[in-house]
């Protein structure tokens, strides 16, 4: 007999958050980043150049390669952003076509959380109790308020933030993995569409680069589903094993297993590990630890283990691979639906402890964009214009109206959002995640438009590239070995290079050839080549690039 749930839920507080709302909050955080910039150092740099080069027919789709250098075994996340380079590059340019499918994928992640608590949350030792008069929350209206929470605590989850704005692979696995999530979660209800969605999710994960998550994962859901109470849960478990065998077949096909193992040399190491776990996860792993806590009864139950054992899965791929941020990004997803039932346990306290510290920081932030904007374009105050000319020299201000009344239009959002939480609004489950939730939304609004020309600028690899074509002409053959992925990329997207990175100084047969260095570690000319400049990019003095032009013919192999 399952011990007594301890949710105590009244139809009041089981009201659900308006629809258009919640697509509104959607939409706050999917669209801002989406426009008007280059593809970021390091990874998501490194991505693209793969996708473009498989679009433009300078690589195979099978073996893509950058400058000679092949790519890891992502190849499903490098085809789907290939594809729409080639439907939509041409409109409206390489980059935006090629953030437009991953853009989708974060949607996606974010939809499919919603019913994965949806779900979980119906299942009956889920359920709130029942009082003895009446007045408890319905089945629906209870599951669909958790959900409800749920999409607001990955919302506001920090980690998520950049790494789910970037085009990258681990935007697909995101999306497998919270797929494979909602098959767990819908497995009792719906059929045909749980059997499809675990098919699908454990062989896209391994083709988007993380087969051992997908076994992992796969022998994490066959376990919650082979002790069920639920019938159908328990045939499931065949449906689960097929998927992973589907996805061992894939994961060999493309050439997918590798080892990415990395260990720990410092004591420091295991600090920075603790303050990733820290922020990284905030605010769900608070909340999913209160869960933990407050459920402790009902711990073998579905909607605990299911999402706590995809948490663990990727904790220790994130363990294993020496502090991975982005494969924790992969638990972002079942730490919210775990965080979702922290919420109709809370106390008045705790709840409004949140929403003040959530109104206290987010504000300081939101104010620190606005001084700095009105800084750099007005010039008062002067310290943070003079910051920005230390920091990022050769940043030009630009303009935009459009990106001031959609700052200010979610500033105005934002107080009034404050203003609605700070009133009398005691009652919706979800209502201690609306603050923290938006007040990220509205960080990433002002950062990709008050701040988006110079985060931009600090980002991306165009000012460097820039600083060379100075000195060397385009359409040449420039030797870069040793340089990495994104700064190759860079070379050959903005400078229309021909790059090759396999072949050593004296063997290659390209006119120049450039190497990275520091500020102070500068290593002298190679045998056969003259120095013609040493260019900085603008906002990382680590990052000097050495260009040298070829003096003597090069060795013969």
């Amino acid at each position: 007999m399952n011990s007594p749930t301890p949710a105590l839920v009244t139809q009041r507080a089981a009201q659900r958050l308006p629809r258009l709302a919640l697509l509104l909050f959607c939409a706050a955080y999917l669209l801002p980043g989406l426009f008007g910039r280059d593809p970021w150092k390091a990874a998501d740099m490194t991505a693209f150049g793969y996708m473009v080069d498989i679009a433009q027919g300078s690589t195979s789709w099978w073996s893509p390669t950058v400058a000679g250098i092949p790519s890891d075994s992502a190849l499903l996340p490098y085809w789907l952003g290939a594809v729409f380079i080639k439907l939509l590059g041409g409109l409206l340019g390489p980059p935006l076509a090629a953030r437009i499918p991953f853009t989708l994928l974060l949607g996606v992640t974010l939809l499919l959380t919603w019913y994965s608590t949806y779900h979980f949350a119906r299942t009956e030792a889920a359920q709130p109790v029942p009082f003895a008069f009446g007045g408890e929350a319905s089945p629906i209206d209870y599951a669909r308020a958790v959900a409800d929470g749920a999409l607001l605590a990955l919302i506001a989850s920090l980690g998520l933030l950049q790494l789910g704005h970037e085009t990258t692979p681990e935007l697909a696995q995101l999306a497998s993995v919270s797929l494979f999530l909602y098959a767990l979660a819908a497995c009792p209800f719906r059929g045909w569409q749980s059997k499809a969605a675990v098919m699908v999710a454990l062989p896209a994960l391994a083709a988007s680069g993380a087969p051992m998550i997908g076994a992992l994962l796969a022998v994490t859901g066959g376990i919650v589903c082979g002790r069920s109470s639920y019938e159908p849960a328990r045939r499931f478990t065949l449906w689960i094993a097929a998927g992973g065998v589907l996805g061992l077949l894939v994961a060999t096909l493309l050439g997918a297993w590798g080892w990415r193992l990395d260990g720990y040399v410092e004591a420091s190491d295991f600090v920075s590990l603790g303050k990733l776990f820290v922020w990284f996860m905030w605010p769900g792993w608070l909340l999913a630890f209160w869960t933990l806590w407050r459920w402790r009864a009902q711990w073998l139950n579905r909607h605990i283990t299911a999402p706590l054992g995809c948490v663990l899965v990727s904790v220790g791929a994130c363990l294993a691979m020496g502090g991975s941020d982005r494969a924790l990004m992969l638990g972002l997803p079942p730490l919210a639906v775990l965080a979702a039932f922290a919420l109709p346990t809370l106390h008045r306290g705790t709840s409004a402890a949140m929403d003040w510290f959530s109104v206290f920081f987010f504000s300081v932030w939101a104010l620190a964009i606005w001084v700095v904007y009105a800084s750099v374009y007005t010039g008062v105050p002067a310290k943070p214009a003079a910051n920005v000319a230390r920091l990022a020299p050769g940043f030009i201000p630009n303009f935009s109206l459009l990106a001031l009344l959609t700052a200010i239009a979610a500033t105005l959002g934002w107080l009034w959002l404050v203003k609605w939480r700070t009133g009398r609004h005691r009652h919706p489950l979800w209502k201690s995640l609306v603050l923290p939730a938006s007040g990220v939304a509205l960080c990433w609004s002002l950062l990709m438009t008050l701040g988006l020309p110079l985060f931009d600028y600090a980002r991306s690899y165009r000012p460097l590239v820039t600083r060379i074509a100075r000195n060397v002409p385009s359409d040449v053959c420039i030797a870069a070995p040793g340089l990495s992925r994104a700064q190759l990329v860079a070379l050959e997207y903005f400078g229309g290079y021909r790059v090759d990175a396999t072949q050593m100084p004296d063997r290659t047969l390209c006119e120049f050839l450039v190497v990275m260095e520091t500020l102070r570690r500068q290593a002298p000319a190679p045998q056969g080549w003259q120095l013609i400049t040493r260019e900085l990019r603008p906002s990382d003095s680590d990052e000097v690039a050495a260009v040298y032009r070829r003096i003597t013919p090069p060795t013969k192999p």
